[in-house]
C-alpha cells in the first residue's frame, strides 16, 4: 500500500480550482477528496527514485470551506489527516465572487528548521509553528489567504546536528562539500525536515503557499559576482550542488507556484508526467537554467482578485559580467515591466505571455478572487513585489553597496577591485544597491504603476534576507511622489539569529552618522546618489517574525507577529505593530 512520505502542501487556491502537491513512497494515483464533493486525481512522476503529484482539485465553489483528505492507490483509505492528529481537519477555502473580502497575505523568510519540541531550540521559538498554533485554536480571521515564502526554505549549506549525522552516516564529511548537502537525495532530507515539523505539515496543508528561493536554498552568496561562480565551477562538487538545489526546488517550491492553466502549458511537466522516469529530463533542464540566466524564468504572477504579486527571482537570473551586471536579464526586466503595467492601459503585458523558458509561469491572469474583485479605478488595487532581497536598505549599507559594486568594476583601479570583491563575499554586499541599474530601473517602474489616475491604491515591495524587520517609504525628489503609496515591508527570519553586532550595524546605518559616513563612500566611488530619498518608518525589530498585509478594496493594513515565550502561557505569536498604510 502506498504512503505518503511529504505534504500534502495547499499550493493555489481560486474560486472553482486548487492544487495539492504531495509526495509518496511509490508509484500510485493520488486523490483529493472534499467533503462538499469536489475532488481531483493525478498520477505520480518520478525524480531520482522519488515520486511526487499534484494534484489539481476543480468542482469547488466560491466562498465556502471544505475539509479535504488525501487517498493514494486503490486502499480506499485516507492517509491524510493523519491518525489521531491534534490538528484540526485541513480544508480549501475558496475566495467568493462578491468582491468585498479582505484578503491576508503573511510573508517572511530565512526558516532554519526546527528542532523536534523536546529540544533547546537554539534561535528561540519558530514563527510558522505559532502561526499554526494560533489558526488552529482561533477564529477564521487568524488564518491568512496565503503565505508568502520569500527564500531560505531550506538551508543547505548550514545543516542542523541531526543533519549532520544523517550526512555522516552516508557518506564521508571530510570530503567537500562537507557538512553541507552534495546531491538531490540530501536535498529531499533538508525538505522533509522542514516540512514535516508537525505545525508547519498541517499550516502548508491548509494555508496557499507562493515561494522563490533565495541564497542558502543553494549557497550563502549565491550568484554573487562573475568571479565567485568561475571559483565555484572549478570544484569537483559544486556542479552536482547547484544541480540537484535547482531540481529539488523545481519539484519542491516552484512546480505548486503555477496556476493550472500555466500547468497545463508547461512542457516540461508534461514530460515528466509522461515517462517513467522524469530525473534525466529535470536534470538537463537544471543544466541549462545554471548555464544560461535567460533560460529559464523563476519569476512568476499571481492575481488574487485585484491584488496582483509578482514574485521575482533575484538569484538565478542575475547579470554578473562587471560591466554589466544586472539584478535580472534584459528578457526577465522586460517580463516584470510588462507584468506590472498589464491591465492599467499604458502599453503592458497584452497576452502575458513574457519571456523565459519550459517552466515560464509566464502573465497568467487567472485571478484568484477576493480583495474586492471589480472595484477600483485601473487593472488592480494593490501592486505586492515579491524580492527576497529588500530594494531600499539603511542608507549606509545601501551606499556601501553601490560604492562596493564600484569598486568592483575598477572605477578606483585594480588594487581597489580586489579588495572590493574581497569586502562583496564578506560582507554580504549584493542587494539592489549593489546593482545600481537594476535599482534605478526598478524605482523607476514602481514610480511609473503608482503614477496616474489608473494607479494602484498601494505598492508594497516585500523582502526578508536580513534577519530583521522594518518599514521604509520612499519620496522623489521636488515633490514628485507616485499618487500610490509606496512602502518597502522586510521581515525576516521566520526561524533564526543575528549576531547582536549586526544589529547595532543596522540601526547604526539608519542614523544621521551612518548617512554621513554612506556619502563619503559616494564620493570615493565616483558614483551617483540614488534618485530618491526614503526613510525609516517602522522598526527595525528583532526576533522570529511574519508580517501580515491586510488589503480590501484600496485599503491596506500591516500587522508585525513575534513568536515569544510568555511566561505562565508558553510560545505564541504576539503582535508587535499594527499600521495602516491607506
Amino acid at each position: 500500500m502506498a504512503r505518503l512520505r511529504l505534504g500534502p502542501l495547499l499550493r493555489y487556491v481560486d474560486g472553482s480550482t486548487a492544487t495539492v502537491w504531495v509526495e509518496t513512497d511509490r508509484p500510485c494515483s493520488a486523490e483529493v477528496r472534499c467533503a462538499d464533493g469536489s475532488k481531483g486525481t493525478a498520477n505520480t512522476f518520478q525524480i531520482a527514485g522519488h515520486h511526487y503529484a499534484l494534484i489539481p482539485v476543480t468542482g469547488l465553489r466560491p466562498g465556502t470551506e471544505t475539509a479535504y483528505e488525501v487517498r493514494l492507490g486503490d486502499s480506499g483509505a485516507p492517509v491524510w489527516p493523519l491518525p489521531g492528529s491534534p490538528f484540526p481537519p485541513s480544508t480549501i477555502r475558496t475566495p467568493g465572487e462578491g468582491g468585498d473580502e479582505a484578503l491576508r497575505v503573511t510573508f517572511g523568510s530565512c526558516r532554519w528548521a526546527a528542532p523536534p519540541s523536546d529540544e533547546h531550540d537554539p534561535v528561540g521559538p519558530d514563527a510558522l509553528d505559532t502561526l499554526a498554533a494560533r489558526i488552529a485554536t482561533g477564529t477564521p480571521a487568524d488564518r491568512p489567504d496565503v503565505l508568502l515564502l520569500l527564500g531560505d526554505q531550506v538551508y543547505a549549506d548550514n545543516t542542523s546536528e541531526a543533519t549532520r549525522r544523517w550526512l555522516a552516516a552516508r557518506r564521508n564529511l571530510n570530503d567537500p562539500p562537507g557538512d553541507q548537502v552534495a546531491d538531490y537525495e540530501e536535498y529531499t532530507h533538508l525538505y522533509y525536515e522542514s516540512w514535516l515539523d508537525p505545525e508547519v505539515r498541517w499550516l502548508l496543508s491548509t494555508v496557499p503557499s507562493c515561494m522563490i528561493f533565495d541564497d542558502h536554498d543553494v549557497i550563502d552568496d549565491w550568484n554573487t559576482s562573475e568571479s565567485w561562480l568561475a571559483e565555484m565551477r572549478a570544484t569537483p562538487w559544486w556542479r552536482e550542488r547547484v544541480l540537484s538545489g535547482l531540481m529539488s526546488y523545481w519539484v519542491y517550491q516552484h512546480l505548486g507556484n503555477l496556476p493550472p492553466a500555466e500547468l497545463e502549458r508547461d512542457e516540461l511537466y508534461a514530460e515528466l508526467r509522461a515517462t517513467p522516469d522524469g530525473t534525466d529530463a529535470l536534470r538537463t533542464f537544471a543544466a541549462a537554467s545554471d548555464a544560461d540566466a535567460a533560460a529559464t524564468r523563476w519569476s512568476y504572477r499571481r492575481d488574487f482578485g485585484r491584488v496582483r504579486l509578482l514574485m521575482i527571482d533575484t538569484r538565478a537570473a542575475r547579470v554578473l559580467d562587471e560591466q554589466n551586471r544586472a539584478m535580472v536579464d534584459p528578457e526577465e526586466a522586460r517580463w516584470l515591466r510588462e507584468q506590472a503595467l498589464d491591465g492599467l492601459g499604458r502599453g503592458g503585458a497584452g497576452d502575458g505571455t513574457g519571456a523565459g523558458g519550459g517552466t515560464s509561469p509566464g502573465g497568467d491572469t487567472i485571478s484568484e478572487g477576493g480583495a474586492g474583485a471589480g472595484s477600483g479605478k485601473g487593472g488592480f488595487d494593490h501592486l505586492l513585489i515579491g524580492t527576497s532581497l529588500p530594494w531600499l536598505l539603511p542608507h549606509l549599507i545601501h551606499d556601501a553597496e553601490g560604492w562596493n559594486a564600484a569598486l568592483c568594476r575598477g572605477e578606483r583601479g585594480e588594487r581597489w577591485a580586489r579588495f572590493g570583491e574581497n569586502l562583496r563575499r564578506r560582507s554580504d554586499l549584493e542587494h539592489w544597491a549593489a546593482f545600481p541599474a537594476s535599482f534605478d530601473a526598478l524605482t523607476s517602474l514602481i514610480a511609473e504603476v503608482g503614477t496616474g489616475p489608473d494607479a494602484p491604491a498601494t505598492v508594497c515591495v516585500l523582502s526578508g534576507d536580513v534577519h530583521h524587520a522594518y518599514i521604509a517609504e520612499p519620496s522623489w525628489p521636488g515633490g514628485r511622489d507616485p499618487d500610490a503609496r509606496v512602502l518597502q515591508l522586510t521581515c525576516s527570519p521566520v526561524h533564526n539569529s543575528i549576531p547582536a553586532s549586526i544589529k547595532l550595524g543596522f540601526h547604526f546605518g539608519w542614523s544621521r552618522v551612518g548617512r554621513a559616513l554612506g556619502r563619503r563612500f559616494v564620493r570615493h566611488g565616483r558614483i551617483t546618489r540614488a534618485a530618491i530619498n526614503w526613510r525609516k518608518t517602522g522598526g527595525p525589530w528583532f526576533g522570529n517574525q511574519l508580517m501580515t498585509l491586510t488589503l480590501r478594496g484600496r485599503s491596506a493594513e500591516v500587522r508585525l507577529d513575534q513568536a515569544r515565550v510568555v511566561k505562565g502561557v508558553g510560545v505564541r505569536l504576539e503582535t508587535t505593530q499594527e499600521s495602516k498604510l491607506s
